[in-house]
């Protein structure tokens, strides 16, 4: 019987036959795309799925070999999941599975709420034509994945609008910023998107950002993106963002101060 790689305790590990554990399936040799992003999105989706649990210590070579691929490609997969705050390396320890509890994700996601916010309002400044044109290809997008009741592709179309908007912008630095908030993306983000009246709320929230953003509104677009994540804050994590946003409104002072 042919040998298997399995997740045990957190680390992947190689056994003969374990027919309870549930195997780390090697890549598709037919996907197109390179073995890096392969690595990246199977490990990311052993994080995302909880079969790798925060503080499991990752190992390039067990993780090479569960996948049947070289050591680079992983090297690659993990740099980009660090950059992401899905893992993190430790000086002379290792490579781990990071703190993803949801005081974690809530704190980013308040974070994202304020990125997001500015890089609509810089669209809103900044875009031209072509780039009015992309919001609303990735708008109708959107529109058709929601119709059709695709949780998965209305995740994918969602991703897409906020890139162009990012791209409107015209920040490195702002694309810099959220790119290392991703984690939230692929864990709060899933839950937003799971209920079909979010999805739905969802598409009217993006409408009226895309019609601020192209009608040059950069305070409007700017309160719209805000409001529009914190809801989906709220909807993801409601008890921690409830938390956190009263603690934030309890240390304000009074006005002038």
């Amino acid at each position: 019987m042919a040998p298997t790689f399995l997740f045990r305790n957190g680390v992947i590990c190689y056994c003969s036959f374990v027919p309870s554990l549930q195997p780390f399936n090697s890549l598709d040799a037919t996907d197109p795309r390179s073995l890096a992003d392969l690595a990246h999105e199977r490990i990311r989706e052993a994080i995302v799925l909880g079969t790798l649990q925060p503080g499991a210590r990752l190992s390039e070579r067990g993780l090479a070999a569960a996948l049947n691929i070289s050591a680079q490609p992983v090297r690659d997969a993990l740099r980009r999941l660090e950059t992401e705050g899905l893992v993190e390396t430790q000086p002379r320890s290792g490579t781990y599975v990071a703190d993803l509890s949801a005081t974690r994700l809530t704190e980013i996601g308040l974070i994202r709420s304020a990125l997001e916010g500015v890089a609509a309002a810089l669209a809103a400044t900044r875009i031209d034509a072509a780039g009015c044109s992309a919001l609303r290809s990735r708008l109708a997008a959107v529109r058709r994945a929601t119709k059709q009741e695709d949780a998965e592709a209305v995740a994918a179309a969602n991703d897409a609008l906020h890139a162009a908007i990012h791209a409107a912008a015209g920040s490195g630095d702002l694309r810099r910023l959220l790119e290392r908030l991703r984690a939230y993306d692929y864990l709060g983000r899933a839950r937003v998107l799971s209920s079909p009246a979010e999805r739905q709320r969802a598409v009217e929230e993006h409408h009226a950002i895309v019609a601020a953003i192209e009608a040059g509104a950069a305070r409007k677009a700017e309160a719209i993106m805000r409001d529009h994540a914190l809801r989906s804050l709220a909807v993801a994590f409601p008890e921690e963002a409830a938390a956190a946003i009263w603690q934030a409104e309890a240390t304000e002072g009074p006005p002038g101060r």
